[in-house]
């Protein structure tokens, strides 16, 4: 597909998840405990989301989101609204990997119990709405790639009674993004970011191993999921823009896997009916920039240079001579600059302040006006 031609303007991005102001996290808290309602829970959200939105709009961003704050993890609480969908707590432990130390962290495990559907009234409209009503800018919605719903289980995690064949699973989960899809689209919505780790995952030979342990390939699973994405999006209007963000994990300041592009990159860049691929760059994790090579004309690449992970800011001449490298590869007028992850995958957040949150995202608009004008 053609690149959209408003994919150019957002040369300043973010992935999309902010720190959670304190206020939020209590009310959360008593929300579990059943001391507020979630009528009460929500309008609480609704005052955090305008904080949220000043503080992106007064960094100079174009690309505004709610910064996640009506979710505890940045996946889970989209796909477990999929009717059929359930997910539970259980033993499997992820071990994130920090500059500082390790950290044990046991999510939810999403399993598909049931024939699939999307609940009525979506799942993102009506946050997408709220959004779209506090800000004139561009609102950006940032749901979980279809793939986080197979990736961890497989197809053990899919039951057999309601999808004996695979591919009918996948073309089920389709069918119920491109719903979302309309109604958001249908509303107004013109940029949309799939959050993938898979992809990312999928470049640790330790993650590969991890997939053909419980009966995976990792070799055909990018192909899959490509196919997944792309059926996902096939409808939506010419002029809404498709970004995919892939991650390595993000969890207080940690992360899961490491590894370059180049096992996925041919796949990931040509078989995704994407507009934008947000991409880690922050440190030596993600590889080096040889693998954009792949980049078909007409895609943009964000490079992920700011790290959300650590408060120390990054220097401008350093950050223009990382995009300056990356152009070799890739036109400069085809990249944009953001933060390499969200600042807060999880409520728990990463180990910034917010106004080192905030200085990082100042920074990578002032660069890329700087580097772009």
């Amino acid at each position: 597909m053609t690149m959209h031609q408003d994919t150019i303007p957002f040369r300043a991005d973010h992935v999309g998840s902010l720190l959670r102001p304190p206020e939020l996290l209590d009310a959360r808290a008593r929300r579990e405990k059943n001391e507020i309602s979630a009528a009460a829970l929500r309008k609480i959200e609704d005052q955090a989301i305008l904080h949220a939105v000043k503080l992106q709009e007064d960094a100079g961003l174009n690309a505004i989101t709610d910064g996640e704050y009506r979710r505890f993890l940045f996946h889970v609480d989209f796909l477990e609204k999929i009717h059929g969908v359930q997910a539970t707590q259980s033993n499997y432990k992820v071990k994130f990997r920090g500059a500082k130390e390790e950290v044990d962290f046991a999510p939810p495990v999403l399993a598909v119990t049931g024939r699939m559907s999307l609940p009525e009234g979506g799942i993102a409209l009506e946050d997408f709405k709220y959004l779209a009503a506090v800000t004139r800018r561009t609102p950006k919605v940032c749901i979980p790639s279809p793939s986080m719903l197979h990736f961890r289980g497989g197809r053990k995690s899919v039951d057999m009674a309601a999808y004996p064949q695979i591919e009918e699973f996948f073309s089920g989960l389709a069918r119920i993004y491109r719903e979302e899809i309309a109604g958001l689209s249908e509303a107004g919505c013109r940029y949309l970011q799939l959050d993938d780790t898979n992809f990312a995952y999928l470049c640790d030979p330790v993650h590969r191993d991890r997939v053909r342990s419980i009966g995976e390939d990792p070799e055909r699973l990018p192909s899959i999921y490509a196919k997944l994405i792309s059926d996902c999006v096939r409808d939506r209007p010419k002029d809404m823009i498709i970004g995919i963000h892939l991650c390595r994990g993000n969890f207080r300041s940690a992360w899961v896997a490491e590894g370059g592009y180049e096992t996925v990159a041919r796949t990931l860049f040509n078989e995704i009916d994407a507009d934008r691929f947000l991409l880690e760059y922050d440190d030596m994790r993600s590889g080096n920039f040889e693998p954009l090579r792949l980049v078909p004309r007409g895609k943009v690449v964000v490079l992920g240079l700011v790290t959300s992970k650590r408060p120390e800011l990054e220097s401008k001449d350093e950050l223009k001579r990382r995009i300056e490298e990356a152009s070799k590869y890739v036109p400069l007028e085809h990249l944009a600059l953001s933060p390499q992850c969200g600042f807060s995958s999880s409520v728990h957040g990463n180990d910034l302040t917010e106004d080192q949150e905030r200085a990082k995202l100042r920074l990578v608009v002032e660069t890329a006006r700087e580097v772009w004008g």
